[in-house]
């Protein structure tokens, strides 16, 4: 299990598993908890490389990231 503290939102950090190229699992600490749960829902069993395609450069409202950015941040540092 890797962790990536976030910044610039409200879940103050990612835990996420990663299996062969595959998000196997992803719980967002703090944040709002349907929003978290149904992303994580979404991107377990996909290829790392798609979460990141399709998740960087969310914005929440005004933020320039938001969680789901956030979370594409965390994959690409883990596969560097």
């Amino acid at each position: 299990m890797q962790t990536f503290t976030t910044s610039g939102v409200c879940a103050k950090t990612i835990d996420f598993k990663i299996e062969e190229g595959i998000v196997k699992s992803v719980k967002f600490n703090g944040g709002c908890a349907g929003n978290a749960i149904g992303l994580s829902a979404l991107v377990e069993g996909m290829k790392v490389e798609d979460v990141v395609t399709r998740l960087q450069g969310t914005e929440c409202g005004k933020r320039p990231t938001s969680c789901p950015d956030q979370l594409s941040k965390a994959l690409k540092e883990f596969i560097k």
